[in-house]
């Protein structure tokens, strides 16, 4: 009988963007082929609301079942912002406090809880992904004695919340994404006696991904490009900001493509081109074109995007504040990194004007993603790992 596995994630589905929601979805769609694998998830699509768009029961995503619960309210954004600015000024808080807290930032989904208690026996091991959400904090003590945990995690603020010191201490096992990630949780948490492995994740790309059909398709030919969530987090005003002063200092046809789903506003400039959510093949035509791909975001525990666009031989240019990305241009020699506007300006320049350097870094990236980013080495190690959860 084939070993029944549950992945818990706050959300899940084919239109869901996030990067360790797609990291959920492409570990279970590679698992369901030697496992019985169920993903235990929310009914929510959108991660600032939370609001119910799936129906609630169970799906079938390619192959692997999905077991959906009803988020029982909404985010209230003024709630969460008050308790939010409060945990902030107090990292310390009280238990009282915190769970007030985790309970406002959702997804608020008791409904999932009940279930594991009443359900844990059914399931062989637990793959719970990403610290920071309503669904791991709450569905750890349950699980725990069962539990692989991919925290997903970087440093930011919430990390240093107390609440959190119980919750990584509970599970057994752990995955991480980055050996950044992994130093950055074993030094906040005291947790070096863990057993843990750092898998990284695989990179998919289309072999015929062809820039030619994005230009000619969207009339754009000189371009950065940026992928992902388009708000605050990821530090896109910085961004734009800065893309803007470059283009007042650098006049050219240079441009700036955006795709994803834009949260905050964008500004409208004739070189900034946004072209909201995408098919996954104008995605990687897009990227497969571009002179480098743009992560400003300081906050990052892997990003799939920055390894995507290397798997497609391209360049990227980072925050050189965020130590996984930074880590990522160092090791590969793929890409450059930034802490202010003079060295952002420098990095796109050094770029666009030393095509053989291009070249060497486009290479450096490529030759990156095939020696530690495939997913047969990977799901292979995750075997290992589930065998050893096991057999306890």
């Amino acid at each position: 009988m084939k070993k029944k596995i549950a992945i818990i994630n706050q959300r899940y589905g084919l239109e869901v963007n996030g990067g360790s929601e797609l990291y959920s979805r492409q570990i279970a769609e590679r698992l369901v082929k030697k496992y019985d694998v169920e993903v235990l998830t929310t009914c929510a699509l959108d991660y600032t609301t939370w609001r119910n768009h799936y129906k609630v029961g169970i799906d079938k995503i390619n192959g692997v079942n999905v077991r959906r619960f009803p988020v029982e309210h909404e985010r209230d954004q003024s709630i969460f912002s008050a308790l939010n600015a409060e945990m902030l000024h107090s990292p310390n808080a009280s238990p009282e406090k915190a769970d007030e807290w985790i309970d406002a930032m959702g997804p608020y989904t008791p409904q999932l809880i009940e279930y594991l208690k009443e359900h844990k026996d059914a399931y062989d091991v637990f793959i719970v992904v990403t610290y920071l959400y309503y669904t791991a904090v709450r569905s750890m003590p349950i699980v725990a004695d069962k539990a692989i945990f991919i925290p997903t995690a970087h440093q930011e603020p919430y990390i240093h919340f107390k609440m959190y010191d119980a919750i990584f201490k509970m599970p057994k096992t752990y995955i991480f994404l980055t050996e950044e990630e992994k130093l950055l949780v074993q030094n906040q948490f005291d947790i070096r006696d863990k057993l843990c492995d750092v898998m990284g994740v695989g990179v998919d790309v289309p072999y015929n991904a062809s820039e030619f059909e994005f230009k000619k398709k969207y009339r754009i030919d000189n371009y950065l490009i940026y992928v992902g969530r388009i708000d605050l987090g990821k530090d896109c005003p910085r961004l734009f900001n800065y893309f803007m002063k470059y283009k007042q200092r650098n006049p050219s046809n240079l441009k700036l493509v955006l795709m994803g789903k834009a949260e905050i506003d964008i500004p409208k400039h004739p070189d900034i081109i946004n072209l909201g959510f995408v098919s996954d093949m104008d995605k990687f035509n897009g990227i497969k074109g571009a002179k480098a791909l743009m992560l400003p975001s300081k906050f990052e525990s892997l990003s799939i995007s920055v390894l995507e666009a290397m798997a497609e031989s391209v360049p990227v240019i980072v925050n050189g504040d965020c130590e996984v990305l930074k880590g990522h241009c160092m090791k590969s020699n793929g890409g450059l990194y930034y802490g202010n506007f003079l060295e952002f300006e420098s990095a796109i320049n050094y770029l666009l004007n030393n095509s053989d350097i291009h070249q060497s870094m486009s290479q450096n990236a490529k030759r990156y993603i095939d020696e530690h980013y495939r997913w047969d080495n990977i799901m292979e190690r995750f075997d290992q790992m589930i065998e050893i959860m096991y057999n306890g």
